[in-house]
């Protein structure tokens, strides 16, 4: 197939199963990479590697977002300033 091509709803919504599954290995795991190789083959395999590379920023975006909310943002301005 054409690398190019949109890909089909039934190609997206293999794609985003793959990622859910893939995401939801890391979440368990503590992000161990390792223990989720074969989802993440499976993701990969079923998703355009625009996608893919897509769906990587966009989880790291999300993991930082979470942490800044769970720990606070602190900006580095304000350190040794208090």
């Amino acid at each position: 197939a054409d690398g190019m091509a949109a890909p089909t709803m039934e190609e997206r919504k293999a794609c985003w199963g793959a990622r859910d599954e893939f995401w939801q290995c890391l979440d368990s795991h503590g992000d161990d990479a390792a223990k989720c190789e074969k989802l993440r083959r499976a993701f990969e395999s079923r998703c355009p590697q625009q996608w893919v590379k897509h769906f990587d920023k966009r989880r790291d975006f999300l993991k930082y977002k979470k942490k800044l909310e769970t720990e606070g943002f602190h900006p580095p301005e304000a350190a040794g300033k208090s």
